[in-house]
């Protein structure tokens, strides 16, 4: 997943996956005590939201085609290469009196692991972001005169790389170590509810948009165990970095993105489930003057109760103009059901910079329903006041709705 700045060349946003609760499969396999979160191909990997004992209301797509789920899980037992192939669309209309009044785009995934070794294993993702409209979901806040991204994903950059990594762990899972094409909004400030894909679909709920994090490009990141509830992940990446045209130009320019967390957690297998942290970052300006200089703080606060209700409290600042507010505040609900339904309800202050008059604020609902752990469909509405790019409205509406199918 990718923060989206408004001097983001690529604006890349993220593509996440959501797991949540202690027993599931992903959180007995999580790669590491800080990376691999929610927003990591291995959750993606990973179906049914982590829930124990999910219902589903289907098992439409496996019942259809069992020679292609076969294949899969003999692929996984014999060779140890995990896959996946989805497609995900998204259609937003607002009732602004500005901008195209609608915008829709699609997006087509493969990713994997293959664990070559007990403890190492490469990841890999491929995808192809598209726009149906003249104005991409990804940019349609701004169309509709919004200083706010309600499309976070959705853009039109057409093929990228954004994963290519090897991780080495410790036998005890006590560190973790990656290195390659990454995205550090994988793991930079995550929390259960961080998914563009699974969960919220307005920035100011995902990743926190106060932290100016670079597109995936080339980067190292670390994660230790401190103690049994205390943990530590830090990063420094290629501050330019391009997943549509990967590079080594870090090695020329020097320009880096750098970030240090140090969080609690419940357990380990809870990492992101049960979890409290302060995020520290850095980001170096561009020698061309299309980024500047650029730090900032965030915090987050998660809590999983009985396994159904994880409500949420986030806040961050940043020093700089560089990324989308300048300080922000954040706080929700999730409620999952049974059937891995998921309900969210998010509100959102924001002050966007000293270029504008009044603070914006934000609140979105959605439901996702969860036909089957191949098909999801997600209904939603965002409301912003004080839209800041139109100063002459009190308000406006978008209402989205989101698709996903899995094979």
């Amino acid at each position: 997943m990718t923060v989206c700045s408004p001097t983001s060349v690529l604006s890349l946003c993220p593509v996440t996956g959501m797991a949540a609760a202690a027993g599931s499969a992903w959180a007995e396999t999580i790669e590491a005590p800080g990376l691999g979160g929610p927003s990591s191909v291995r959750a993606e990997l990973t179906g049914g939201d982590g829930l124990t004992d999910p219902q589903f209301r289907s098992r439409f797509l496996q019942a259809n085609l069992p020679a292609w789920f076969a294949f899969k899980d003999a692929l996984r037992e014999n060779a140890n290469i995990d896959f996946k192939i989805d497609y995900l669309s998204l259609g937003q209309w607002s009732n602004a009196d500005v901008g195209q009044g609608h915008a829709a785009g699609g997006i087509a995934r493969i990713y994997g692991t293959w664990q070559a070794f007990e403890n190492g294993g490469l990841t890999a993702k491929v995808e192809h972001r598209t726009a149906y409209t003249n104005v991409a979901p990804q940019f349609f806040g701004f169309d509709s005169g919004a200083q706010s991204i309600t499309g976070t994903a959705f853009n039109d950059i057409q093929l990228a790389l954004t994963n290519l990594f090897w991780t080495q762990r410790a036998e005890n899972r006590a560190w973790t170590l990656q290195a390659g094409q990454i995205d550090v909004t994988d793991f930079v400030d995550v929390y259960g509810l961080v998914s563009p894909y699974s969960a919220f679909q307005n920035l100011a709920f995902n990743t926190n948009p106060t932290i100016n994090a670079p597109n995936p490009g080339l980067a190292i990141a670390g994660g230790v165990r401190l103690h049994e509830n205390i943990y530590a992940i830090a990063s420094i990446a290629d501050a330019n970095g391009n997943p549509a045209e990967p590079n080594f130009d870090v090695f020329k320019t020097g320009e880096t993105f750098k970030s240090f967390e140090i969080g609690y957690m419940s357990s380990q297998d809870r990492i992101y489930f049960d979890n409290i942290h302060l995020t520290f970052w850095q980001s170096d300006g561009a020698d061309d003057g299309s980024r500047r200089d650029d730090w900032g703080v965030a915090g987050s606060a998660a809590w999983f109760f009985d396994n159904r209700w994880m409500p949420f409290l986030r806040a961050g600042f940043s020093q700089g103009e560089a990324a989308l507010y300048k300080t922000t505040v954040s706080a929700g609900l999730g409620l999952y059901t049974r059937q891995t339904d998921l309900l969210g309800v998010g509100l959102n202050w924001s002050d966007p910079g000293d270029a504008f008059d009044e603070d914006q604020y934000t609140a979105e609902i959605f439901y996702r329903l969860t036909v089957s752990p191949n098909l999801a469909i997600t209904p939603s509405v965002q409301l912003i006041a004080n839209p800041a790019l139109n100063p002459a409205e009190d308000s406006l509406a978008i209402f989205g709705l989101r698709g996903r199918i899995a094979l």
